[in-house]
Parts: C-alpha cells; sequence; structure tokens
C-alpha cells in the first residue's frame, strides 16, 4: 500500500514555513490525539503517522532529503539514497508522543520547538491556558458566567439567552491583527522559526524571537481598528439549554463562545455556573421535594380530597379519616429529574393541622356537645399518654 504524502497528510503546500508547518500539525493533533478519540484505532493511526510527517518535515535536512527522494529518502536499513539516517521503516523506535508533546509545550523544556504549558491538555480539560509559543498562536481564555434560575426551570428545563462582553475576533481585520490589504509576513530575524540561536562559547542557546515574540510572521500595516491584536471588546449573545434536573453549582460549558484566540488561536469556553433561587413552597432534598401543608382540623378528622400544587401543576391527594398532624405522603415522580435521566424523585407532603383560634357561639356550643358525647370532657388527654404518666399523679 503507497504511502500518503507527508504535505498532504498535514494538509500544506510545499513552500510552506516552519510556523505554518508547526500550526497545521498542532490543528491535526489536536483532531486525531487519542485522548480525544478513545478506542479509535484508526484515529490513534492517523495520530502516529502525522507525527511521523511532522517529525520529518520539521527537520530541515530530512524535509530536503525528502523533497527530492520522497519515502525512499529513509527506506533500505535506515539510511535514503541522501545518506539520510531514517525517520521510520528501518530505524528505531519512533515515539509520536514526543514530537506532540514538543510542538504542544509539554516536552522536558530547554530547547526544542515547544512553546508555554497549557496547549492540549488544557483544551480537553476546560482551562484556557496560553497557547504554545512556538507557532505564535495562543488560545483565548475561558468565561465565567453566573446565572440564576427558578427552582420550576431546573425542573424542567429552560434555554436562555445570556449577554455579557467579551474579547472578539476583530471584524475589521477578520482577526488577522493586519490592516485590510495589508498582510503578514515572514518575520527577517528568525525566517519564521519563532526562535533565534544566541551563541555563548562552547553553549548555544535559543529564544524566542525578540522581533516578532515567537510567531514567525510580522505584520506589514497593523489594522487600525485593533491596533494588530486581532481582537476587540463586543457585546455578545448566547443561548444555551438548562437541562432538566439541575442544582446549584452545576456547570455548563459551551464551547468556544469564550475569549477569542490570538494569532490564529483557538477560542476559550464559556462557563455557566448556575444557582437555583429558593422556592417558597418547596424545599428540595436531592431528587425530592418537601412541602408542608395546613389543613383544618374537620378534614383531619372526617376525612377527603384536597388539591395539591406541584411544580409540574395540581396533584390530588387523599387525606384519610383520622390523620394526625405531622402526617407525612408522598406523591411519586412529582420530584426533580436526574441529570441522567431515566429517574424523577417524589414530593413528600406533611399535613399540618390547624387549630381555630376563635369560636362562634354556635360552633363552641356544638364543640362541646362533641367533647361531652366522646368523652373528651373527662379524659381530654390520650390514653397512651396518660398511662405513662400515671405514675406523676
Amino acid at each position: 500500500m503507497a504511502k500518503e504524502d507527508f504535505y498532504d497528510l498535514l494538509g500544506v503546500s510545499r513552500e510552506v514555513s516552519d510556523a505554518e508547518l508547526k500550526k497545521a500539525y498542532r490543528k491535526k493533533a489536536v483532531k486525531y490525539h487519542p485522548d480525544k478519540n478513545p478506542d479509535d484505532a484508526a484515529a490513534e493511526e492517523k495520530f502516529k503517522e502525522i507525527s511521523h510527517a511532522y517529525e520529518t518535515l520539521k527537520d530541515a535536512q530530512k524535509r530536503a532529503a525528502y523533497d527530492r527522494y520522497g519515502h525512499a529518502a529513509f527506506e533500505g536499513g535506515g539510511r535514503g539514497p541522501g545518506g539520510m539516517s531514517g525517520g521510520g521503516g528501518g530505524g528505531g523506535f519512533h515515539d509520536p508522543f514526543d514530537i506532540f508533546r514538543e510542538v504542544f509545550g509539554q516536552g522536558q523544556g530547554g530547547g526544542g520547538g515547544g512553546g508555554g504549558g497549557g496547549g492540549i491538555f488544557d483544551e480537553m480539560f476546560g482551562g484556557g491556558g496560553q497557547g504554545g509559543g512556538g507557532g505564535g498562536g495562543r488560545d483565548g481564555s475561558d468565561l465565567r458566567y453566573d446565572l440564576e434560575i427558578s427552582l420550576s426551570d431546573a425542573a424542567k428545563g429552560i434555554e436562555k439567552e445570556l449577554s455579557f462582553r467579551k474579547a472578539a475576533s476583530c471584524e475589521r481585520c477578520d482577526g488577522s491583527g493586519a490592516e485590510p490589504g495589508s498582510k503578514k509576513v515572514t518575520c527577517p530575524t528568525c525566517r519564521g522559526a519563532g526562535q533565534v540561536q544566541r551563541s555563548g562559547g562552547i553553549i548555544t542557546f535559543r529564544q524566542t524571537c525578540p522581533t516578532c515574540g515567537g510567531a514567525g510572521t510580522k505584520i506589514e500595516k497593523p489594522c487600525s481598528r485593533c491596533r494588530g491584536e486581532g481582537r476587540e471588546n463586543k457585546s455578545a449573545k448566547v443561548k444555551v439549554r438548562i437541562p432538566a434536573g439541575v442544582d446549584t453549582g452545576s456547570r455548563l460549558r459551551s464551547v468556544g463562545n469564550g475569549e477569542a484566540g490570538l494569532s490564529g488561536g483557538q477560542p476559550g469556553d464559556l462557563y455557566i455556573v448556575l444557582t437555583v433561587k429558593d422556592h417558597e413552597i418547596f424545599e428540595r432534598q436531592g431528587q425530592d421535594l418537601f412541602c408542608e401543608i395546613p389543613i383544618k382540623f374537620t378534614l383531619a378528622v372526617l376525612g377527603g380530597t384536597i388539591e395539591v400544587p406541584t411544580l409540574f401543576g395540581k396533584g390530588s391527594l387523599k387525606i384519610p379519616t383520622g390523620t394526625q398532624s405531622g402526617t407525612t405522603f408522598r406523591l411519586r415522580g412529582k420530584g426533580m429529574p436526574s441529570l441522567r435521566g431515566g429517574s424523577q424523585g417524589d414530593q413528600l407532603v406533611r399535613m399540618h393541622v390547624e387549630v381555630p383560634k376563635k369560636l362562634t357561639d354556635e360552633q363552641r356550643t356544638l364543640l362541646e356537645e362533641f367533647a361531652r358525647v366522646s368523652g373528651d370532657a373527662d379524659h381530654p388527654t390520650g390514653e397512651g399518654w396518660f398511662d405513662k404518666a400515671k405514675k406523676f399523679f
């Protein structure tokens, strides 16, 4: 099976600069990295192929040999027609993660083409880190939006439109930082590498290019609107769907809606941190909802059916004859849904029996008659309690 051309693998032309080559590899590595494609053998193989291609082309000598002889430059016992040591094929073990760490700033420091920290690891785990230095791209920062919603919205889910200000891509230069009609050119100091070498006797040091700041390119004429930054502060609106079952402290992620990146860096993400307001009737206890309902003592004595409020409309509750104050009833499936789906909490309703504080003459006469007929006038306390308290009399 014929091997795919290294330039085609990375999606670049043969005239690509070192800085653009690194940028192209970075995008491909993010797409096919095994951490983003678990249990995907095809993605893992693709990641190894593009890593091998970049490892070859980033080296000036290997790239020259490849441009002249193609894949044959590294075949035949590890030494190609041009006398180059093989980058694969018959050569030693090749670890694609070495070059990946170098490009994304996760290497062992000191030398290679890597930049600052963060890189793909921040991207995968929600950080808004500063991107790698050698390619000049710097990822945008993540943003936080604190949102307060009602308990009813938390139970049913709701769509919200958020308004806020952020550093967004400049409309005049489309984020390039260059004045329209102007362009970016290869930095004359580092020739696109983003780094320069300084000799200190027998030791050679590499440092960020002072002319382009590590970008490898320079802007001929900076944008008059954003002054070359490629970003400007502006108002933004984002619609987000709040799923049913969220609680105070729940955090939602809106990918790519944070601050715009610099010099081709990826945008940050927007994190929505939720607070659920207290409800005037219901108290949340995990997935269950709790409320207390006052009922007349006549209903508690005689029994009956009452309507009960729920977050999903009215419910019906049967009160048995002789219901005591503090008795709790359960309405199945009227509580909070699970964020994972498939289950719904219950609503717990506790009865509070109200005793009238004022009586009319007719009401008093009737109750006195009831007390006489039932024997309550002679035995005003419960029999069980009185039996326990006899020894004190």
